[in-house]
């Protein structure tokens, strides 16, 4: 069933596409995530001719959101150019997983069919995610 307010966080990470540099693989994410005070921050796929040193949208978010004093996290969207879901890679679930318990909602969207979302659990992701134990 689609909620009102994940199709608006998918939206913000779908416009978060238009930013994308993504000059080698042709494929343009967008990601935007919720912080557990409602606060929004969006991001972008960022390539480089090095490709090691390419940066994914949902990190892109999660970092503008950290520096600007934002630890905890509600839900993450992330919507890509064409047909394909967009399920984060390891290393995004892994940093996922340093700010987000396993129940935080990942959201995923191709940007030509928003309504066709896919929720998922970071546990569902990463399950046995290694992590600093929280006191």
């Amino acid at each position: 069933m689609n909620r009102p307010e994940d199709i608006d966080l998918l939206e913000k990470a779908a416009a978060a596409t238009t930013n994308a540099h993504a000059p080698y693989s042709g494929f343009q994410v967008g990601a935007a995530v919720e912080t557990d005070d409602g606060t929004v921050f969006v991001g972008c796929n960022v390539e480089n001719a090095s490709y090691g040193l390419t940066m994914c949208a949902e990190r892109t978010a999660i970092f503008s959101a950290v520096a600007e004093g934002h630890r905890s996290f509600a839900r993450i969207a992330v919507v890509a150019s064409g047909d394909t879901l967009p399920y984060p890679c390891g290393a995004c679930r892994q940093v996922l997983s340093e700010f987000c318990d396993d129940d935080m909602k990942v959201l995923v969207a191709a940007a030509d069919n928003l309504e066709d979302y896919k929720t998922v659990t970071l546990g569902d992701l990463l399950p046995h995610a290694f992590r600093l134990e929280k006191p």
